[in-house]
């Protein structure tokens, strides 16, 4: 699982390399995500733009990791489209992400 990851006053974009986001890495994604939370980056973008599916349980662990950024963060999705998109609206998630499409609109969220 790569995640790159950006800083920018106060702000970290967190960019997952991946294009599959599945029940065979949503453990290790959610293990990275927290890392990177522990560490102090609680201003979070997260940048899903290369992803072209994407679970019930990566969703389930995107829960996880909003959950832990709680009430101290912010956590914002960046570049969900097509079947990724879908599955947010499926679910009704897309009400509890606060999903956007570009990166100045994600920054504006902050």
């Amino acid at each position: 699982m790569k995640i790159n990851l950006q800083q920018d006053n106060g702000l970290t974009t967190a960019t997952l390399d991946e294009t599959r986001l599945d029940a065979s890495v949503a453990p290790e994604f959610k293990a990275a995500m927290e890392e990177i939370i522990l560490s102090g980056n609680n201003q979070l973008i997260l940048d899903i733009s290369q992803l072209s599916f994407m679970d019930s349980s990566s969703l389930g662990a995107m829960v996880a990791v909003l959950k832990q950024v709680g009430g101290t963060g912010k956590m914002v999705i960046l570049g969900a489209s097509g079947a990724v998109l879908e599955l947010f609206k499926l679910t009704r998630m897309d009400r509890i992400f606060t999903l956007t499409e570009d990166l100045e609109t994600a920054k504006q969220y902050f």
